[in-house]
């Protein structure tokens, strides 16, 4: 295997999927088997597009790949991840791992039980900026994120919290490295019948709070995170791959000695990074970087908040 490319397929090919299917076509570490959709249109037009065959029905690809990414909607995470672990095949889910606890607590007790990989796609912890600074973020005390976006239909099988705000959920949990001790959290539906707004705020056991507002019904697209923590200020805005940094003054010195550093991001392409780490983790069976563990921690939070909107 470790001269040889690794067999891969992906389940559901729309809007995500598709540059999944696009990224493995792309890598050299991977062979694409073949492609799942239920629109059978669509599975040959990205068939076509990345070179490789449209398979009718996922269950087909046991025995022919060694791992798969599964972009469907929430609701199938379960049934398809599980099928597909029980089979000794290594998964690549896209976030949230699913939608209920329970399923995601049996899907990573599956895979801890068969010694598979289980990676789950928090897009944003292989963000360029997340990457460049999480070294300098040490014992946050508070935290501020804000992640708004303009109304699509995609996603909308969950609510704003599943499907914007557990990003932030899940790199905050990350960083803090704290058990939650309370969350408060109000939301409404504006466009859907689900929560289409949501604010939380989460207070840790070692003293942080994280007050985080995610909304799928805004004018306009920002994503912005700020950590304050004892010795500095850290702020990072995702889309334009901005960050400053203030460093509190050495003792005695007063705040006019604040220093400021602006740093610039280096595009990057954080799903590439993310598929070839799976693939990586595939070949040398090493815990990924965001495992079933992790994704479950983010769901269990997520869920305190839910419970409360």
């Amino acid at each position: 295997m470790d001269d040889e490319k690794i067999l891969v397929g992906v389940i559901g090919v729309g809007y995500l999927g598709k540059f999944h299917a696009e990224k493995y076509a792309a890598s050299d570490k991977a062979s694409l088997v073949g492609v799942v959709d239920i629109d059978d249109k669509r599975a040959c037009e990205v068939a076509k597009t990345v070179g490789t065959s449209v398979v009718p029905d996922y269950r087909d690809l046991f025995g022919r790949v060694q791992c798969v990414s599964i972009a469907v909607p929430t609701r199938f995470h379960h049934r398809i991840a599980r099928d597909f672990l029980g089979s000794g095949v290594d998964v690549l889910v896209e976030k949230p791992l699913c939608a209920d606890i329970s399923e995601a607590r049996e899907l990573v007790d599956i895979a801890q039980a068969k010694r598979l990989i289980l990676q789950v796609g928090h897009l944003e912890r292989f963000n360029p900026a997340i990457r460049r600074l999480e070294s300098v973020i040490k014992e946050p005390k508070f935290v501020e994120c804000h992640r708004l976006a303009p109304f699509v239909e995609r996603g909308t099988d969950v609510d704003v919290v599943l499907d914007l705000m557990i990003h932030d959920i899940d790199v905050i949990a990350s960083l803090v490295r704290s058990p939650v001790k309370r969350v408060e959290a109000v939301g409404v539906p504006v466009l859907t019948d689900k929560p289409d707004i949501a604010n939380a705020r989460i207070t840790f056991t070692n003293g942080c709070i994280a007050n985080v507002t995610s909304s799928r019904v805004s004018i306009k697209r920002e994503r912005k995170v700020r950590f304050f923590q004892p010795d500095a200020y850290i702020s990072i805005d995702y889309d334009q791959r901005r960050a400053q940094i203030f460093h509190k003054p050495p003792p005695g010195a007063g705040w006019l000695d604040i220093q400021g550093e602006n740093i610039d991001i280096q595009e990057g392409d954080a799903l590439a990074d993310e598929i070839d780490s799976f693939l990586d983790c595939v070949r040398a069976r090493t815990l990924p970087l965001v495992s079933g563990v992790e994704a479950l921690r983010a769901l269990e939070i997520a869920s305190m908040i839910r419970s409360q909107l």
